[in-house]
């Protein structure tokens, strides 16, 4: 069942929504331009509205693809769907193959990372190039600062904060940001609009706040590929981020040294959503 779409700003969401079925549920995506194709993948507690603007600037020239995870945006949230990384990774894939999608560039954000690199870190890859923002492909476990929040949030009283207080996006998701006033009432009901229903928020937001550490198997066999990317790769990272810092950023460097790097100074978490301007001029210069 299609979730509704009233709350949807067309304005700054101008986009035409399209669906492919899947073997778990009906994914909801964008397809706007022509010309080589960006993948745009999204992580949580988001959608493809997180990269609206990305979309309109670069669709003159570039085919823009975004999907919406299954449970998130617009979606189909399949009561039988695991809403783990893994999960997820297999659905994305799916999608790919079903668009016929054979050489892109893949952008990353956020869980958007773990549930996409695959896609680059398979045989016969279909992606050329690889842009990352403020995301992660290793077990968080022995990361003392995210593993000590991720038993939080994973655990029974981030289940209740998340359910009853939404934490994910009214407290969580603020605290990332490097300027909070960029968050406005008008974008961050785009986001919450999403989650209106409490059992929704454990079922597809919670499940990945305990993936932080359960999917530490998934993590491990990414990191075990990552040595073997050749592909030319970005690293745009907000340098305000208060979940992915700067020491994540130089594990990124060290495990991809080949990568061209742009740290803006003033994001945090949402590079994208915070200084668009400059992340559309940093793709710009990559993708060119």
């Amino acid at each position: 069942m299609r979730p509704d779409a009233s709350w949807v700003d067309r304005r700054s969401y101008p986009f035409e929504s399209r669906y492919q079925l899947l073997s778990a549920g009906e994914m909801h995506y964008v397809d706007e331009g022509q010309g080589p194709c960006l993948l745009l993948v999204h992580g949580t507690p988001t959608w493809s509205f997180e990269y609206r603007h990305v979309i309109a600037a670069l669709s003159p020239h570039y085919r823009c693809v975004a999907p919406d995870h299954l449970g998130f945006g617009l979606s189909e949230r399949p009561a039988a769907f695991a809403y783990t990384p893994e999960a997820h990774a297999a659905a994305l894939a799916e999608f790919v193959a079903h668009l016929g999608l054979q050489r892109f560039t893949l952008v990353v954000h956020d869980f958007g990372g773990p549930i996409a690199l695959p896609l680059a870190l398979g045989a016969s890859s279909p992606v050329q190039k690889l842009v990352i923002l403020n995301s992660f492909a290793w077990p968080l476990n022995d990361d003392p600062k995210l593993a000590g929040a991720a038993r939080i949030t994973g655990g029974p009283i981030g289940r209740l904060l998340y359910k009853y207080a939404n934490a994910s996006q009214r407290l969580i998701m603020p605290l990332a940001y490097g300027d909070k006033a960029k968050l406005t009432r008008a974008i961050h009901r785009q986001y919450l609009e999403v989650f209106r229903d409490r059992d929704a928020r454990v079922e597809v937001l919670h499940a990945l706040a305990k993936a932080m550490l359960a999917s530490r198997d998934h993590y491990q066999r990414l990191l075990d590929a990552l040595p073997s990317l050749r592909i030319p790769a970005l690293l745009l990272w907000g340098m305000k981020d208060s979940a992915f810092q700067p020491y994540q950023l130089a594990r990124w460097q060290s495990l991809l040294p080949h990568a061209s790097v742009a740290r803006l100074e003033a994001s945090g978490h949402w590079p994208q959503e915070e200084e668009p301007a400059r992340v559309v001029e940093e793709l710009r210069r990559f993708l060119n």
